[in-house]
């Protein structure tokens, strides 16, 4: 009887040492064998994501994680899946939030507000740390461990990483393959400030069906709590719970307000039967200010968007710079992204708020593909949505006007981009800076080019827009066109507006050299290298 046990012992010994630590039935070889089909599965039918990424990247990244699988328990082999799929950089390209989230999340709802994270959200046994700013996460401070779980999230851009990504900072199975954790225990620590008051809290882990949020909000019930006061709600935060559409009409300022959080029919009026009813009331009322309100809208169907585009072009009236106001965010996602190319490419809109959470042209709609042996599911774009030209594209629609609220104006429902918009005197912003400096350019007023961007590049109010990446890629298409001496000018107003970036001394340096100025190259070259350049 000792000699079975003794042989049954070695047997599961071996078997160990040969199938690794991955857990949930599976193993070393078949947890491989998803990696494998994974990466038949992308290069057989969805080449075309290597966009982003090169096939050589992605299939390096692949085989390190599959020689990294016999030391892996099967959360952190679940993360490893999530992190592939996230090489992409597409929203719609993902391991579902729920495959990760479902080995148990923190009860807290975090934003990433302006001035920091903050708890939004908790629940009623964690009121002490409702509404605390978080400090750190484990040993790292919040900065630290956003980066760290940041390779997990399909991330398009960093409004879509504010919005979405923040979630995994809740999930400690993430946490821990990530090193933000050591080890998975039943509670994790958190460092946060309250009050003027610093102090460590250690948060239990609660089912994932446990949350209660919405729209990226805590949505408040008999067990959880918001941080915002529920004396009063902004506008934007209306009527959330009934329908995805509803408009305000604001009559000490003649201004109709119209907030669209889906691209969707909701249960109670097709998004058809809205677009008539607002413009059935824009015809009849006067209207001195048009806001149409987009920040929390995540997307639907894009055929949808039509009728509001054939709406605001049939009324002049409305469609005025100045007077149209299209107000974006960090949830404006898929074809809601569609709706903002339109409006930007017909409309004269002026964008405020927050850049959005999608490439101008993105993948969008995604098929669903299971791994043979853990059914993970995940989800492979294949449809490409290009509704500008490839040159116009960029990381994301970013606003004329960057507006991004504070925690304490959130919990005191103050809404600052519906103010700015109802308040500001618009006669003295430049609704379009790159146009307006592309004007100057072709004029041939350097002077007014020079004193016009050091003066709208160094106002906050313009802080979302990257100018310099639009002004290294208009230098590009410059140098592309052979007009050299243009594409000099540009780069060189870079190095006075940016000193500080290696990039842009050294395309500045490289342009010197394109038309002769040898030793000033030089120099340029130098200082790129100084500030990390290659």
């Amino acid at each position: 009887m000792n000699t079975i046990k003794t042989m049954l012992c070695a047997v599961m010994l071996l078997a160990f040492t040969v199938f690794g630590v991955a857990q949930e039935g599976l193993t070393t070889t078949q947890w491989q064998a998803d990696v494998d089909f994974l990466k038949e599965e992308v290069h057989s039918n969805f080449p075309f994501l290597f966009k982003k990424v090169t096939a050589e990247e992605w299939d390096a990244a692949a085989a390190e994680f599959r020689n990294a699988i016999p030391n892996l328990e099967s959360h952190e082999i679940k993360v490893g899946f999530s992190k592939m799929v996230a090489m992409f950089k597409y929203g719609h390209t993902q391991v579902p939030f729920s495959t990760l989230a479902k080995y148990g999340v923190l009860p807290v709802n975090l934003y990433h507000f302006k001035d920091g994270v903050y708890v939004e959200g908790t629940t009623k046994a964690h009121e002490k740390i409702n509404g605390a700013k978080v400090l750190s996460v484990g040993a790292f401070s919040v900065e630290e461990a956003l980066a760290m779980i940041r390779p997990v999230v399909p991330v398009e851009n960093d409004s879509y990483f504010k919005a979405y990504g923040i979630r995994f900072l809740g999930v400690p199975a993430v946490l821990h393959a990530q090193g933000v954790i050591p080890e998975l225990g039943t509670t994790v620590e958190i460092t946060v400030e309250k009050e003027g008051n610093t102090f460590t809290y250690a948060l239990p882990q609660i089912a994932y069906e446990d949350l209660s949020r919405d729209y990226n909000l805590t949505k408040p019930n008999e067990t959880w709590i918001s941080a915002r006061s529920t004396a009063d709600t902004p506008l934007y935060l209306q009527k959330l719970n009934d329908t995805y559409f509803n408009f305000e009409y604001l009559p000490d300022s003649k201004t109709l307000y119209v907030r669209q959080s889906s691209v969707f029919d909701h249960e109670t009026e097709t998004i058809a039967e809205f677009y008539q009813r607002l413009f059935a009331f824009a015809d009849t009322n006067e209207i001195s200010k048009f806001i149409y309100d987009v920040r929390l809208n995540g997307g639907g169907n894009n055929y949808n968007n039509k009728g509001l585009i054939q709406g605001i072009l049939a009324r002049p009236e409305l469609n005025i710079e100045g007077k149209f106001f299209f107000i974006i965010g960090r949830q404006t996602f898929s074809a809601c992204q569609n709706l903002t190319n339109e409006i930007e490419n017909y409309t004269n809109a002026i964008m405020v708020g927050e850049p959005t959470a999608e490439n101008k042209n993105f993948y969008g709609d995604n098929k669903k593909v299971t791994l043979p042996n853990s059914k993970i599911n995940m989800y492979l774009s294949f449809a490409w949505w290009q509704d500008l030209p490839q040159w116009e594209n960029a990381d994301a629609t970013f606003p004329i006007i960057g507006i991004e609220p504070t925690f304490e104006e959130y919990q005191n429902n103050q809404d600052p981009v519906l103010e700015f918009i109802l308040t500001q005197d618009m006669s003295d912003i430049v609704t379009d800076p790159m146009e307006h400096f592309t004007q100057l350019f072709m004029q041939g007023k350097v002077d007014q080019l020079r004193t016009d961007a050091a003066r709208i590049l160094s106002d906050p109010l313009y802080a979302a827009i990257p100018f310099d990446v639009q002004f290294m890629k208009a230098a590009e298409n410059l140098e592309f066109q052979g007009q050299h001496e243009g594409a000099l000018l540009i780069y060189q107003l870079l190095t006075e507006s940016y000193p500080e970036h290696a990039e842009v001394w050294s395309k500045f340096a490289h342009m010197l050299e394109v038309v002769g100025q040898t030793e000033a190259a030089q120099q340029a070259r130098q200082k790129a290298e100084l500030l990390g350049g290659k």
